[in-house]
């Protein structure tokens, strides 16, 4: 058994010791088994990382972009030199396969050479001005102090998604990882010491999302809140963000569908099914929960379905032969479960799984069987509702247009594909689909850093992560006039003769 981390809390460049009242994270694929321990953070402590986030920022700003640009960089290499050891630990207290792991890491290395590339892009625009002897430009400003709080399932490459722009737009920032992956938060953190930030323009405060997170929501010194989770505790960040006048950024839930269509290849749509449903466990907002199967393939590719899953190996993600690994506590696991008896109520069919493993090994952790859903109608829960496990559900449809009529018909608009020889059918699924991502012959799955993230309805709130868009996010526009033509000249008074 691996030795158990103490996490701490960083503020200010230091790193606090607490005893007083500490928490523990558990190895998923072996319950008894302690990851870390961690503190249970005080409005105290969140105060102290405001203060000292809010008193950094008033040089951070100040220095150049492109010189803020190099110390996220410096991240990068350092994340390149520790990928095996951070690949590892995310096997260890979160779950996922070390192949996996590997690209969670790797997503944080290419996000922070893409964001240190933005440092010397951060452009605004020059435009004539209406006015003789007047000139008119646009720039970025910063905006502040930025809570960042995130979730298990991607624990290095969330934090780095929003840290890395936030810090090069001349933001300080305060992560609050999630309660599951405190270890991964922490040797994250220890990286950006190493790379050398100022005291108090990085801070890491670990605790309960219901205390610590709230605290941090409500501080009336954090400007920006950048939330991922789901949609119920989105809504509720929201909800204080919008009272307060904060900039609030959320990326939620998704019910994402692939369609498979009766012209597709479907030895190419059934990789990305089984890669989109069961990858990670199906322990990612952009998993492909539904399938929308035109009836002419549906019976076919429901036994290619059946056959590939079936196969599927389930164990400890630093376990080189596991294809799946387990899902991340035992409040999830049994959530999953439930819904399998919400399916059955419904009357929906169980083809294979619909259980918690336990045979072996597996027992000692919290494993479910991959799952195919039957004769699912889209009025139904399990097609409407996020079930954040191996599951994925069937839904036979007629047409192209019932298709993509049901793929819409969803509270959320995060990922989507379709899987089809015809262009003519690909375009118009691009113009018609309400989504913030669509794959055309892809799984639901695989954003790339340097397109923005997001989505629509209840996935979120219009914001958009990665990319250039994330530069939006963490920056105001300040319009600038400059006149000089000696004499007052009045906008949008009519003048003319």
């Amino acid at each position: 058994m691996a030795a158990t981390f103490t996490c701490r809390n960083f503020i200010n460049g230091k790193w606090l010791e607490n005893t007083d009242n500490r928490l523990q994270s558990i190895n998923p694929a072996s319950k008894n088994e302690i990851v870390a321990t961690f503190p249970r953070s005080t409005d105290e402590d969140v105060n102290s990382s405001v203060m000292a986030a809010r008193n950094a920022y008033k040089n951070w700003r100040l220095i150049p972009a492109p010189a803020r640009a190099e110390y996220v960089f410096k991240v990068g290499e350092l994340l390149l030199t520790h990928k095996e050891e951070l690949a590892q630990l995310i096997s260890r207290e979160m779950g996922k396969p070390l192949t996996e792991a590997r690209g969670d890491v790797q997503e944080g290395i290419d996000c922070a050479f893409y964001s240190a590339g933005e440092g010397r892009r951060l452009y605004g625009q020059t435009t004539p001005s209406e006015m003789p002897n007047k000139f008119a430009m646009t720039v970025r400003t910063p905006i502040g102090v930025c809570a960042l709080i995130t979730p298990w399932n991607f624990p290095i490459a969330i934090p780095c998604w929003k840290a890395m722009p936030a810090l090069v737009c001349g933001n300080t920032v305060i992560l609050k990882p999630a309660e599951d992956t405190p270890a991964c938060a922490t040797k994250l953190i220890e990286i950006f010491e190493k790379a050398g930030f100022p005291p108090g323009v990085v801070n890491l405060v670990h605790g309960i999302g219901e205390e610590t997170g709230k605290s941090l929501v409500e501080h009336p010194d954090v400007n920006l809140v950048s939330f991922t989770g789901s949609s119920q505790t989105g809504s509720l960040v929201g909800e204080i963000c919008g009272r307060l006048h904060k900039r609030v950024c959320l990326e939620m839930g998704g019910k994402n569908a692939q369609i498979v269509m009766e012209d597709a290849d479907l030895e190419l749509a059934l990789d990305g099914a089984v890669w989109g449903a069961f990858g990670t466990a199906g322990q990612r907002c952009t998993a492909t929960s539904r399938l929308i199967l035109h009836r002419d393939i549906k019976a076919k590719f429901t036994e290619m379905l059946k056959e590939r899953a079936s196969k599927l190996r389930l164990g400890a993600g630093y376990d080189t032969n596991t294809e799946i690994g387990p899902i991340i506590n035992d409040k999830q696991l049994q959530q999953v479960r439930i819904y399998m008896d919400i399916a059955r109520s419904e009357g929906a069919s169980i083809l294979i799984g619909g259980g918690i493993a336990s045979e072996g090994t597996l027992k000692e952790g919290y494993f479910f069987q991959p799952t195919i859903l039957d004769n699912v109608t889209p009025n139904m829960r399990v097609a409407r509702e996020e079930i954040f496990g191996p599951v994925v559900a069937l839904i036979e449809v007629n047409s192209f247009k019932q298709a993509i009529d049901i793929l819409n018909d969803t509270n959320y608009g995060l990922s989507s594909s379709i899987y089809t020889r015809d262009v003519n059918r690909a375009f118009t699924a691009m113009r018609d689909i309400e989504a913030g991502i669509t794959y055309i012959n892809g799984p639901t799955i695989g954003a790339e850093v340097h397109l923005p993230f997001g989505g629509v309805k209840q996935t979120g709130n219009g914001h958009r992560e990665a990319g250039s868009a994330a530069i939006d996010t963490f920056t105001e526009w300040k319009t600038v006039y400059v006149d000089f033509s000696g004499s007052l000249q009045r906008a949008q008074i009519d003048n003319r003769d």
